[in-house]
């Protein structure tokens, strides 16, 4: 049994096996991060694809390991920003929305085995409700937003992932927050 420094070296000289069992702890943070921030499955697998390529390509240039969980946060949602980026003035259609048939209009559902289905539905309102509140974000609170709330990382590291300081850091959080209580409040109203 290695440990997580051994397949880290063993990892940034090209060994696959090693960056396989490395980076298995961080494949849930990476698919959570890109589909918070992109906004639905199919572009959040996409994303998470193209960050483990990167991540693997370029792990020689993460020095220790203790760096190792902030630079594969940085790598995530700086991929994810470059996406949306390039999308900006192009028109996408979520795989995710409703299907017209012969008998009306269907939504594609994903299917759990632990949650009944009314549960399923309650929690997919809820969640589908805060991303697009997300999703009406500017990018910058966007960011803010999934790293601090989403993932709980802590103000240092947000600062270190977006090269911003501690202050714009929490004030910028603050404005995000604010902006995403009045995008919610009024939908409901």
């Amino acid at each position: 049994m290695y440990t997580d420094d051994v397949l880290f070296k063993k990892a940034s000289k090209g060994n696959i096996d090693a960056f396989g069992k490395l980076i298995f702890e961080y494949e849930k943070i990476i698919y959570n991060v890109a589909y918070r921030l992109m906004g639905n499955t199919e572009d959040a697998k996409d994303m998470s694809q193209e960050v483990l390529i990167k991540i693997y390509k370029n792990l020689d240039k993460c020095k220790e390991i203790k760096y190792l969980k902030s630079w594969i946060y940085t790598v995530t949602t700086n991929t994810c920003i470059d996406e949306i980026r390039k999308r900006k003035n192009k028109y996408t259609e979520s795989l995710d929305s409703e299907n017209n048939t012969e008998d009306g209009e269907i939504l594609r559902q994903i299917k759990s085995d632990i949650l009944t289905p009314e549960e399923q539905v309650l929690k997919k309102e809820k969640n589908n409700q805060l991303q697009n509140a997300i999703n009406q974000l500017p990018t910058n609170y966007k960011t803010i937003i999934v790293l601090r709330d989403i993932n709980n990382l802590s103000y240092d590291e947000i600062a270190k992932i977006t090269n911003l300081n501690l202050g714009t850091v929490k004030s910028r959080l603050s404005r995000a927050r604010k902006a995403l209580k009045n995008i919610i409040l009024n939908k409901e109203n």
